[in-house]
């Protein structure tokens, strides 16, 4: 199985409010701690090396695109 690409969650919206509730009143280093812990943990749970390193890839490709 490889990257999914297309969105599945139900309510994107809510998930990505719930995303920036979670950073609200942490300091700079805090939110940068709570998003490295969340990656290590949706890795862990994805368990698919391929799937990780074809997310990165795509990930830091999209930095490039900001301009």
């Amino acid at each position: 199985m490889g990257l999914k690409r297309d969105a599945t969650v139900s309510d994107a919206d809510a998930l990505y409010a719930a995303i920036l509730e979670a950073h609200a009143g942490l300091s700079q280093d805090d939110s940068t701690a709570l998003n490295a812990r969340l990656v290590l943990l949706l890795a862990n749970h994805i368990g698919d090396a391929r799937v990780l390193q074809d997310a990165i890839a795509t990930a830091r490709a999209s930095l490039a695109k900001r301009g």
